[in-house]
C-alpha cells in the first residue's frame, strides 16, 4: 500500500498531509485596537505559516472595526487549522475564506485588486516608451519630472507583476505595492 493513501471502507483517499497546497484569501473582521494585528500575525509566524500578502484598514469607523485581508498558502487541512485558530483570538469577529466562498458561488476566485506605485527613470525614447506602456496597462502618471515618472497601477497582482517586468529594462528603480484587497461577488456581505 502507498504510504500516501489511507483506506476508508473499500476505497482509498489522499491523506490531508499530501493534499496539494494552494493560495487562499482570508478576510478577517477584527476590533480596531492596538495589538490585534500583532496577535493575528503572531499566529501565522508562531506556527510557520507564510503570508503572501497582507492588507489592513478600518472599514467601519463608528463600530471601530478593521478588515484584515491575508493571502496564505497551505493544504485544505492547514487552512482549516488557520481559520479555527484565528476564530479563537478574542478581538476577531469573523473569519471568511473568500476562496472557498467564491467556489461555493460558482466563481473561480474572489475579486482581488492591488495598487502599486512604480518609479521609472529615463529620457528620450525610453521615456516615450514608458508612457506608451503605462497607457496600455491603464497606469496613471501621479508624479513626473524631466528625469522620472511615478506611475500608479491598479489591478490583479499578475497584471502588476507583468507591468513591473516590462518596466525593468526601461529604468525601473522602485516599486511599492499595497497588497491584495479582496471581496466576493454578489449581494452578500462578509
Amino acid at each position: 500500500m502507498n504510504a500516501h493513501l489511507q483506506p476508508t471502507g473499500s476505497a482509498y483517499f489522499i491523506s490531508q498531509e499530501t493534499a496539494a497546497a494552494e493560495n487562499h484569501t482570508l478576510s478577517i473582521l477584527v476590533d480596531n485596537e492596538p495589538g490585534v494585528l500583532a496577535r493575528v500575525i503572531g499566529l501565522f509566524s508562531g506556527r510557520g505559516y507564510n503570508i503572501e500578502s497582507l492588507t489592513v484598514s478600518e472599514t467601519e469607523h463608528q463600530a471601530h472595526l478593521s478588515r484584515i485581508t491575508i493571502v496564505t498558502r497551505g493544504t485544505p487541512h492547514v487552512l482549516e487549522q488557520i481559520k479555527a485558530q484565528l476564530e479563537r483570538i478574542v478581538p476577531v469577529h469573523r473569519v471568511v475564506d473568500l476562496t472557498v466562498r467564491a467556489r461555493e458561488l460558482g466563481q473561480e476566485r474572489p475579486i482581488e485588486r492591488e495598487v502599486a506605485l512604480v518609479k521609472v527613470v529615463g529620457t528620450g525614447e525610453t521615456r516615450a516608451e514608458t508612457l506608451r506602456l503605462a497607457d496600455a496597462f491603464h497606469a496613471k502618471v501621479v508624479d513626473a519630472t524631466v528625469e522620472h515618472f511615478i506611475l500608479e497601477i491598479t489591478g490583479k497582482s499578475s497584471n502588476i507583476d507583468q507591468f513591473v517586468a516590462i518596466m525593468k529594462p526601461l529604468g525601473l528603480i522602485e516599486v511599492c505595492r499595497t497588497g491584495i484587497a479582496a471581496m466576493n461577488r454578489g449581494p452578500q456581505g462578509m
